[in-house]
């Protein structure tokens, strides 16, 4: 009797941890992007595209709710398809990529919203860190990508206050818009 007791206490130990099992995820960065539309002279948007994005995501596979995402932005390749602005907004001016090359975003909470996610994280822009809501769709996939690895695809939307973060805060929003859209599309591989 005691030798089918101890197999039957060890599964039942080790059922939670089965279930509680997480997966780790990395940005592609040829497949992931983080984008900006922001609105000039109250005319138009001007877009734009920041640099590389690296980070993790701990996926836990039964409740994507208790996952959590780390994620680092390469400010200093920001890109707007004009040299003369793109070196204006990497100057001290708005981003001052010499002192601050990276933008970084951590989740402190994952929640359920329709069909899609709800993420709460701090976003460290420009030296300043500020907590932002991440509107993210239901992921898609896991298919079978290149290497034989499983890729997820994650799309989600933010707007922030430039001036907020210290960014160009001597241009007047009748200028170049506080508000600024971000669009960020990551292509997940699973490690």
């Amino acid at each position: 009797m005691h030798r089918m007791f101890l197999p039957a206490a060890l599964l039942l130990l080790a059922a939670p941890l089965a279930i509680a099992q997480t997966s780790t995820w990395t940005p592609d960065p040829a497949h992931s992007e983080v984008d900006f539309a922001v609105q000039h002279m109250q005319l138009t948007m001007v877009h734009g595209r920041m640099g590389k994005v690296s980070g993790t995501i701990q996926l836990n596979d039964a409740d994507l709710t208790k996952s959590s995402v780390q994620i680092a932005i390469d400010t200093a390749g920001i890109d707007t398809g004009v040299a003369m602005r793109d070196n204006d907004l990497r100057s001290a001016n708005f981003f001052d990529v010499a002192q601050y090359p990276t933008a970084t975003f951590a989740s402190t909470s994952i929640a359920k919203k329709g069909g899609g996610y709800t993420v709460i994280g701090n976003l460290t822009l420009h030296g300043v860190t500020k907590p932002v809501t991440l509107e993210v769709d239901a992921p898609a996939g896991p298919i079978n990508g290149m290497g034989h690895k499983e890729h997820m695809g994650f799309s989600a939307t933010t707007t922030i206050s430039r001036t907020a973060f210290g960014i160009g805060t001597k241009y007047p929003s009748s200028m170049l818009g506080d508000d600024i859209k971000l669009t960020i599309e990551v292509d997940a591989v699973k490690q």
